[in-house]
């Protein structure tokens, strides 16, 4: 983790979350290296993305505004740290608030395995909690992936392959 010196971490969550696609790999692949793809279905079921800007290469930058049903927008930004084409996905991502400090900060590797003509994806995640807000939304980390995944599943079904 790379939380800053004066920041002290609140709280820690460790999610892994495993799920099969009914997709090719390179597809789902794409769904999370493509802005205008993960646009469609980055975050619980409600939220919508009108800020997605993915640079999927090592070292590229992650910016993503998260809105909630109810208007608030969920800042995050982010870097990549491994990319294997069809194979793996490492990032660093930070959620902010609306002046850019951190509230608290994940890392997530996602790997994409054939499974018999669909795909097998792994999302592993581990977040430290750097603000009084932290706890709660660590304590929801588990309910949004799941929810981002069952949006992702969807989104697939729908692609044409």
């Amino acid at each position: 983790m790379t939380a800053t010196a004066a920041t002290k971490p609140t709280a820690q969550r460790d999610v892994t979350i495993t799920r099969v696609f009914d997709a090719p790999r390179a597809l789902v692949f794409k769904m999370w290296t493509d802005p205008k793809h993960m646009a469609q279905w980055w975050g619980p079921h409600g939220f919508t993305n009108p800020v997605c800007e993915l640079d999927a290469r090592v070292g590229g930058a992650i910016l993503i505004h998260m809105r909630a049903p109810d208007g608030t927008v969920h800042p995050m930004t982010g870097t990549f740290r491994e990319i294997v084409e069809d194979e793996r996905i490492v990032f660093m991502a930070v959620a902010e608030d609306h002046a850019g400090n951190p509230l608290l900060e994940a890392l997530t590797t996602v790997t994409f395995e054939e499974h018999g003509g669909k795909t097998k994806l792994t999302v592993q995640a581990s977040a430290i909690g750097l603000a009084p807000v932290a706890p709660q939304m660590l304590a929801g980390m588990e309910a949004g992936w799941t929810q981002s995944l069952e949006r992702l599943a969807e989104l697939v079904a729908g692609a044409r392959w």
